[in-house]
């Protein structure tokens, strides 16, 4: 179905019942930067609940989800994703960001909707078919690139502190400026956002994360002080220098280029996570050595538990925590697998360890490279092609990705006469770094017998 075959139909039927409805927000705003999409919203001039009823009766849906106490009901319904709500006039407590509502007419509430480019609504009725309304300047401030809220930008972001994280987000999105006004009332109200729920907070950083240009919104969040309420670890790389040959690089920015890098690659999430706290360590573990330069002995290591707790404290997934931890820990280990004489045992203990993230891993060190000297670049991006061409000599002979070994813990308690117990664990670990050390090949045959050859230490 056409989208204006849809909009005709659903106007025709809101026009049954003397109602008028509008198209809203993101979807207008983007079909005037030319690349509408399938969510779309509605103000409901009237009862929405009574709509939809009346939605739910004449098109025959059966997917029609309804809140009543905040006026909303949302539905499916050929290929699109619709949102209704009754026009609204809100009103916030000091200590919540949920408002009271209650019904209004139309400009009213377009005046409580966060940046001007999301006040703009589209008449759908037969007679006004596609007129835009555009009472704050939305299309100007669309063509002209800013962010600016429809009211005063200080009760905007008292009233809903987590607008503060969407101007970022939608200036990272669009490439756009936060207005001068804006970017002061949020340095001003930036500690308010810590009244928001850590999920909320964390679903508007995902999405600038997924940006085309990530650093754009990290260096956003950093300039508006948003950072340091919501992520201070990262906040604390700033101004933290890495000196090699006593040339400077500054952690935090290497760390933005370093997740633009990924995100070049059309990197997913977690991938970007551990781009964006790979050197998380870095500022609790430096030091400064005379022949050295800086140094940050032990940062992946410090980084990898710092990860783990930021991951929990804003709310990810245990998934994506192990992920990130574990591509924090390895992420310097392939660098030191370039050396011509590197024994295959070293090589085969990063392919291990590293699993099903094994290219992930790599692709993370490649783009940890942010040298402003190309013939530099181009000399550790071969070097790591040699280290992937190792890895896949050893992967094609030994067979260790993602391996276990080929003796289980069943059968060692039968070879060795024991019950379930801590010494077959031990005994399963001893064969899995003798497969590693390349003691042994990783056939079950080979391993009983080596197993048998060691039986009496083993017991002992």
């Amino acid at each position: 179905m056409e989208t204006k075959e849809l909009f005709q139909k659903l106007s025709m039927l809101a026009a049954e019942i003397d109602y008028d409805i509008y198209v809203v927000g993101g979807y207008v705003r983007d079909l005037q930067l030319g690349s509408p999409g399938k969510d779309i919203d509605f103000v409901v001039i009237g009862d929405a609940m009574r709509f939809a009823d009346y939605l739910k009766k004449n098109l025959q849906i059966s997917n029609l989800v309804q809140y009543q106490r905040f006026g909303t009901f949302m539905m499916t319904y050929a290929g699109y994703q619709l949102e209704f709500v009754n026009a609204r006039k809100e009103s916030y407590e000091d200590t919540s960001r949920k408002p009271q509502t209650q019904q209004a007419d139309l400009y009213t509430d377009l005046s409580r909707r966060d940046f001007t480019i999301n006040t703009l609504a589209m008449d759908i009725s037969k007679e006004k078919y596609g007129e835009i309304i555009d009472v704050y300047d939305g299309i100007r401030d669309l063509k002209h690139g800013i962010i600016r809220t429809p009211l005063q930008p200080e009760q905007t972001f008292y009233d809903d502190p987590l607008r503060m994280m969407r101007a970022v987000r939608f200036a990272t999105r669009f490439g756009f400026q936060i207005d001068s006004k804006i970017f002061e009332a949020i340095r001003k109200e930036n500690e308010r956002l810590s009244i928001v729920s850590q999920e909320r907070i964390t679903e508007e950083f995902n999405k600038i994360l997924m940006a085309n240009q990530p650093s754009r919104g990290l260096h956003l969040l950093d300039e508006t002080e948003l950072l340091q309420v919501f992520l201070p670890e990262m906040a604390a790389m700033k101004g933290v220098e890495q000196k090699k040959n006593f040339h400077h690089k500054d952690v935090f920015y290497h760390t933005l280029e370093v997740v633009d890098n990924i995100a070049e690659q059309n990197g997913t999430l977690q991938l970007r996570l551990a781009a964006l706290l790979h050197d998380v360590g870095k500022p609790r573990t430096k030091r400064f050595d005379q022949e050295s330069g800086w140094t940050f002995y032990g940062h992946e290591i410090v980084g990898e538990r710092m990860a783990n707790a930021i991951l929990k404290r804003m709310r990810y997934s245990n998934e994506i925590i192990q992920y990130v931890k574990k591509l924090t820990k390895l992420h310097l280990r392939p660098m030191a697998l370039v050396d011509e004489d590197v024994t295959d045992s070293a090589i085969r203990r990063v392919m291990f360890n590293a699993g099903e993230e094994l290219e992930d891993l790599m692709d993370l060190c490649r783009a940890d490279i942010t040298s402003k000297n190309p013939q530099r670049v181009e000399r550790f991006l071969d070097n790591y092609d040699q280290v992937v061409k190792k890895m896949a000599e050893v992967e094609e002979r030994d067979r260790i990705r993602n391996f276990q070994p080929p003796v289980n813990g069943v059968e060692i308690m039968e070879l060795f006469n024991l019950e379930a117990g801590p010494r077959v664990g031990k005994i399963k670990k001893f064969i899995e770094n003798a497969i590693l050390d390349g003691q042994v090949s990783n056939e079950h045959d080979a391993c009983v017998e080596y197993l048998m050859q060691h039986k009496e230490e083993l017991l002992d």
